[in-house]
């Protein structure tokens, strides 16, 4: 069976950027309403001792999975959502991933501004991500929904939500703003430490 991982910091950590109002709310009623449905949705299955990520994998595209690959990505994609950022995060990057950036999307401001356009045209509920191949290539795309990038056979190194629950408490209907934010609380370090 699968918990609801503690976060990595006080609820009220990330404010002004993420309120402590919308944490209680995301946290603690969105994301462990992903895990106490993934619980039920694999009770007695196959599913049921396997590791997350897994389970991601293994449902992935599988029409008889959707609920449990929908619960279980949700689940996956939150618990990395939060170590992705810090209280006094922000700043820019540096060593080895501040030269991939560099070289794979021409400059940290480039890299930015497809981060993003990634995130704000994704159309209705999903996600952003900043991945690696197997190459050590660098890749942004835009997921809908619950899906991510570890269904492709990429590394996520970097995951933002841009589902509207994940904003419109402190931004409303304004997920630019909510994407802009990212820049003052992103932990670099953790996602630096992604790649090897």
């Amino acid at each position: 069976m699968f918990d609801l991982p503690p976060l990595p910091y006080p609820m009220n950590a990330l404010e002004p950027y993420i309120s402590e109002k919308t944490m209680e709310f995301h946290y603690g009623k969105h994301h462990k309403a992903y895990v106490d449905n993934l619980n039920k949705l694999v009770k007695d299955t196959e599913f049921e001792n396997m590791p997350l990520e897994e389970v991601v994998k293994n449902t992935a595209g599988r029409k008889e999975f959707t609920g449990i690959f929908n619960n279980a990505a949700q689940a996956w994609n939150h618990a990395f959502f939060w170590n992705c950022m810090q209280k006094d995060g922000g700043g820019e990057p540096s060593g080895e991933l501040k030269k991939k950036i560099e070289r794979d999307f021409g400059s940290y401001e480039n890299f930015r501004s497809e981060f993003k356009t990634a995130a704000t045209t994704q159309f209705g509920s999903g996600w952003a991500w900043l991945s690696v191949d197997k190459n050590g290539k660098l890749h942004i795309t835009k997921e809908a929904n619950g899906s991510n990038p570890v269904r492709s056979g990429l590394t996520p190194l970097l995951g933002f939500d841009v589902w509207e629950h994940a904003y419109y408490l402190d931004y409303q209907n304004k997920r630019a703003d909510h994407v802009n934010a990212l820049w003052s609380i992103v932990d670099w370090d953790a996602v630096g430490k992604r790649m090897k």
